[in-house]
């Protein structure tokens, strides 16, 4: 399961219509099913809005769950976003930029859940450019710059890796040089 770096809540639906459509193989969905175990879909039906209900009271946005989608904030949406990804019961969640237009309170919120839910063993693949973030939330980090992998390892061994601050932090040839140069067309003034 994913999320992603632009939200994709269902935005004409309510924060509960949106947790509720994540459920997988729903019984509803059979036609057959339908027409010969109705008692079975309002059985699963009533589990997967009583798990809705507790997810979203574990992200904080009970009070949201009759609100169409579109009026959370960005930093609601993510948390909804990730709630609905649990609805789904997966192993591994890869988060797309998590932190990417979100308030630094729900920002942390968000980081909370997902320490806690990897402290309860679930599995998260972090694509992120808050190195803060990263190395906060992180057991392994790889560090990519041009598509290649230049590092991984703990989060401390990445951060005193030579070749990580000279790509993203350092001066002569760093990335962010690389960025100003192309920008300036190569044209830098003396004074940096």
């Amino acid at each position: 399961m994913r999320t992603f770096q632009l939200t994709r809540a269902l935005s004409k639906m309510t924060v509960l219509e949106n947790m509720m459509i994540a459920a997988q193989d729903q019984t509803g969905e059979k036609m057959f099913a339908a027409w010969v175990v109705p008692w079975a879909i309002r059985r699963q039906e009533k589990e997967n809005r009583r798990r809705a209900l507790e997810l979203l009271e574990l992200f904080n946005l009970i009070d949201k769950k009759d609100e169409y989608a579109a009026r959370l904030s960005g930093g609601q949406k993510k948390l909804l976003e990730l709630a609905r990804a649990l609805m789904m019961r997966p192993k591994m969640i890869l988060l797309d930029e998590p932190m990417a237009g979100v308030n630094p309170t729900l920002g942390a919120r968000l980081l909370e859940h997902v320490q806690e839910l990897r402290n309860e063993g679930m599995t998260f693949v972090l694509v992120e450019h808050d190195m803060d973030v990263v190395m906060r939330v992180s057991e392994q980090v790889i560090v990519m710059a041009d598509g290649k992998v230049i590092t991984q390892g703990t989060a401390d061994e990445v951060r005193r890796n030579q070749q990580v601050i000279d790509a993203y932090l350092g001066s002569g040839g760093g990335a962010v040089d690389e960025a100003i140069d192309e920008v300036l067309g190569g044209e830098r003034s003396s004074d940096g």
